[in-house]
């Protein structure tokens, strides 16, 4: 970067709100003459002042120290601990393994939080790339970085607006800002002021860097640009941002440093016992201290847990959920509350005709979006009958009035999608007459256009003057309900014209406005087969009311049920717009969202302090105008009130909260880059529905990791206690610490592995979110872990001194104790498919193939273990008898048999709790 493009250093002055000043007055105070624009010799000085118009990129930690911190956890130190020992005991091979696993795990990380800086790099492609402006009197095509406050800028549709603007001229102009706003349609503009308190979704004066024009043109004076812009003030917000740290990574650190300290605290006392109370020498209790240690450390866990992640994020993907970093699998898993964006994520952000209204009759319309698809029903009609809209003449009369007095169109798309080239209220027009039958090319042969009046914001109408081909002229017309009703001298009813009850329409269009929808009248007019020009006289009066039609961005069908089956999974949906509240209430209670009686607006918030806005922001559930700030402020409020919060989004205005939240979910059909590398999970199809389904996924994800960890530390525990019980005892050690490493290494690949797989429980979304308080270990899981480790030692231990005491050789001692334990997990592994639900014989041998996959290759190792010559010599050894096995497989299947009877117990006391008291 040049030191002209350098960032400036000076403060900005003291915030102006542009939008309220005249243009008059934008324009004095910006020092500019809008007839000429700025000289070389004033740009200069602005742009050493200001300079350059680009977001500045912020400071990133190098790709060194991002992979060097991967290894910055409590678990990846005893890891580390664990092969260095192993390495001083010169088994290089299982001091490799271990080193491999923290590497990948490493690796893994490095790679997905690479990924997550993108975000910032998204917004600032989104500036402009070229400016029109007027500089020393001249019309110049200019870089937009080189723009500065106080140059004139020319905007016609198709362009980017390249800084913040005040507009000074519109004609006709339309900006999209949808990625600012969240509004479905576009926004008109006008050079007036407004009001101090508008929220950017009404400051019709300004055009935003960064959004799209759409329509007409407009000139403008700069006001703000790069990191003092709107776009740069969001840009700022979310690099403030800190990144958060998933709940599981937070459970899994504490867990670590739990599980270290217990670690080293039972091998200090274990050598202090050995040393001093029962005689043994300091190097043999050295070596037994080494194996507990090495015994109780999980080494496979973190490729479990990355593992179990993985196979989530393949099933999200089957379900159109991508996600971008691992543990936010797990996360979504444990929501408490989903932030929802309406545009586009509830709703498809497709303008839909869904009512519409004539003299005598209502008629309601199937469908939802641009796809002309959808049947028509008379109003009040119990049966919902279809009904063919020509045999209303009236309603027939509306179709075709949208359908010819319109600029705009629809046309097919991929995936049977259909998408709206113009404006979206005409597509939603052209939609509806489609739907009744009427095609485009042959209407408009049949009844060619002579003439229009465009439409204007100020007129707020558009008409078109049509023939037919027997010379009978017909003038139709569509706008604002109050201005048309203002034209209109008579209605249609019944095939003929009437007086006009104007007490009527406005009644209509109070209900219909009320539901959220947004309001246009049609009309027509028959003037003289010889008229070929049209002009403001020709509609001022005279006009015939045809009728009004409701159009609103409708939600989702599957949403609707989504919101239903997050309900029943105890989480609570909540709607957070740039748009009106009316609409937001509208579209909420139709989805039923819980508390839709009142919306909370950003002016509202922002004379809200943080107490308040916080009763408010967990009692609403609608919230309507918002500001990206408003966003953020509302996701950080909820979860400093302990809850797990996940949010929608697909725009701009989106991205600072979906950074903050736990989990950020971007729509990845109409979302903004900015938005998708800003969420953890992208949705492919932008369906709310897929969030339902990862909601799902993710619990079972985090279920199946928590049944790995119950399998496996009873392992790490029961060798531990047969260590401890061999010094108590005064015997030798049991299993050496190589054998231990096996042990480890071969179940945690292949049974506990195995779990991972574990196909969801049948009632995974009717349970509340579990508490995100609540550790990996809760008190349940803790006793199931002593339990079972102690089932384990009694059973391996008194294997062992039994062989002993049979005068065999200490390597067939220490053979059969390997063997009696792995067939123990076996066992185990049975009853660890499910925590609280007995194992029925069917979900023993199926719904899991992985399971008895498993089971076979720690046999076949099993039996290397035990019988192979090599591995005799690299373990220490020796072939078992085969009239012991008998003996082991059935000491080994108390552990199923006790395990089950436990869960029995357990399952009989907690229905006897939960079983209501006769009353006295």
């Amino acid at each position: 970067m040049s030191p002209q493009d350098a960032p400036p250093t000076q403060q900005p002055a003291v915030e102006t709100n542009w939008y309220e000043l005249t243009a008059q007055q934008a324009v004095e105070q910006l020092k500019v003459d809008p007839a000429s624009g700025l000289d070389g010799a004033e740009w200069q000085q602005r742009r050493e002042r200001h300079g350059a118009n680009i977001l500045t990129p912020p400071r990133r930690k190098g790709p060194l120290l991002r992979f060097l911190l991967q290894f910055h956890n409590v678990l990846i130190y005893v890891l580390l601990g664990a092969a260095v020992v192993t390495m001083l005991m010169r088994h290089w091979l299982d001091a490799g393994v271990i080193f491999g696993v923290v590497v990948v795990n490493a690796l893994i990380g490095f790679i997905q939080e690479g990924k997550a800086e993108r975000a910032l790099e998204a917004i600032r492609n989104m500036l402009s790339q070229q400016a029109m402006v007027l500089r020393e009197g001249k019309r110049a095509l200019i870089p937009a970085e080189e723009l500065v406050p106080g140059d004139i800028v020319f905007l016609q549709s198709g362009d980017k607006v390249p800084a913040d603007l005040r507009l000074l001229k519109v004609k006709e102009l339309r900006i999209d800002e949808a990625s600012l706003t969240g509004e479905s349609i576009p926004s008109e503009k006008a050079s007036e002021p407004v009001a101090t308190e508008a929220a950017i979704g009404d400051r019709s004066s300004m055009a935003y860097s960064g959004t799209l024009v759409t329509y007409g043109q407009g000139t403008g004076v700069v006001t703000a640009t790069g990191d003092e812009t709107e776009l740069g003030r969001i840009n700022k917000m979310l690099a403030e941002v800190p990144p958060l740290v998933t709940r599981l990574l937070v459970q899994m650190a504490d867990f670590g440093r739990k599980l270290t300290v217990a670690i080293f605290t039972l091998a200090a006392i274990t050598f202090a016992f050995g040393y001093l109370l029962k005689g043994f020498r300091a190097d043999e209790m050295f070596l037994a201290t080494v194996g507990l240690a090495v015994a109780a450390i999980p080494e496979g866990l973190p490729a479990i847990i990355t593992i179990t992640l993985a196979l989530g994020v393949q099933a999200m993907a089957g379900r159109n959920a991508i996600v971008r970093r691992l543990p936010a699998v797990e996360t979504l898993g444990s929501v408490t509350i989903i932030c929802s964006d309406k545009t586009g994520t509830l709703t498809k952000n497709e303008m839909t005709v869904q009512e519409v209204v004539t003299a005598r009759q209502g008629f309601t319309i199937s469908g939802i979006g641009y796809a002309p698809r959808g049947v028509f029903s008379l109003e009040g009609n119990g049966e919902g009958e279809d009904i063919n809209p020509h045999d209303f003449p009236a309603l027939a009369e509306i179709c075709r009035a949208a359908m010819l007095c319109n600029d705009s169109a629809i046309v097919p798309a991929a995936d049977d999608q259909w998408q709206a080239n113009g404006d979206p209220t005409e597509a939603a027009l052209l939609t509806m007459a489609m739907k009744a039958g009427l095609e485009g090319e042959t209407l408009r042969a049949q009844y060619p256009r002579t003439d229009l009046i465009p439409f204007e914001s100020e007129h707020k109408f558009m008409a078109t003057l049509h023939h037919d081909h027997q010379g009978q002229a017909m003038i139709y017309l569509k706008g604002a309900p109050e201005v048309v009703l203002n034209m209109c001298a008579d209605q249609w009813r019944e095939g003929e014209r009437r007086e006009l009850d104007r007490a009527f329409w406005e009644e209509r269009m109070e209900k219909i406005a009320g539901r959220g929808q947004r309001l246009l009248a049609l009309a027509v007019k028959n003037p003289d087969g010889g008229q070929r020009e049209l002009n403001f006289a020709d509609v001022k009066e005279g006009m015939t009311m045809l009728g009004l039609v409701g159009i609103i961005d409708p939600p989702r069908e599957e949403a609707i049920t989504a919101v239903s089956q997050c309900r029943t999974a105890g989480i609570r949906v909540k709607m957070i717009t740039g748009d009106h509240a009316v609409t937001a209430r509208a579209i909420a209670s139709r989805m039923g969202f819980a508390a839709t009686d009142q919306a909370v607006t950003g002016q509202e918030i922002e004379e809200m302090d943080d107490a308040t806005l916080q009763r408010q922001a967990l009692a609403v559930d609608v919230f309507a105008r918002v500001s990206p700030e408003h966003k953020l402020r509302l996701v950080r409020l909820l979860q400093e009130s302990g809850e797990v919060v996940a949010m929608t989004g697909d725009g701009v205005n989106d991205a600072p909260a979906l950074k903050q939240a736990d989990v950020g979910v971007a729509m990845g059909i109409k979302g903004t880059e900015v938005a998708k590398e800003a969420a953890e999970i992208v949705l492919t199809d932008d369906n709310f529905a897929s969030i339902a389904h990862a909601v799902g996924e993710g619990r079972t994800v985090y279920n199946n990791i928590r049944k790995s960890i119950t399998f496996i530390l009873p392992t790490n525990g029961g060798q531990a206690g047969v260590i401890i019980a061999a010094v108590m005892a005064g015997q030798i050690l049991p299993i050496t610490p190589v054998q231990i490493l096996w042990v480890n290494m071969i179940t945690a690949v292949t049974l506990a592995l195995a779990l991972a797989f574990e196909p969801a429980e049948p009632d995974v979304m009717e349970q509340p979110p579990r508490d995100p308080r609540e550790g990996v270990l809760n008190g349940f899981l803790i006793w199931r872990v002593f339990f079972v480790s102690l089932i384990m030692v009694a059973g391996v231990f008194n294997f062992f001194v039994w062989k002993v005491e049979q005068g065999v050789e200490i390597e067939v001692a220490r053979t059969t104790a390997v063997n009696t334990l792995i067939l123990f997990q076996i066992y185990y592994l049975f009853n660890s498919r499910s925590l609280h639900r007995q194992i029925d014989s069917l979900k023993l041998f199926h719904q899991n193939r992985y399971v008895l996959i498993a089971i076979g290759a720690v046999i076949f190792l099993q039996a290397l273990f035990t019988y192979a010559p090599f591995m005799h010599r690299l373990f220490g050894t020796a072939p078992v008898a085969a009239g012991d096995w008998p003996l082991m497989i059935l000491a080994a299947a108390s552990v199923f048999f006790l395990v089950e009877g436990e869960k029995w117990l357990l399952l009989r006391w907690r229905a006897r709790r939960e079983r209501p008291r006769p009353e006295s």
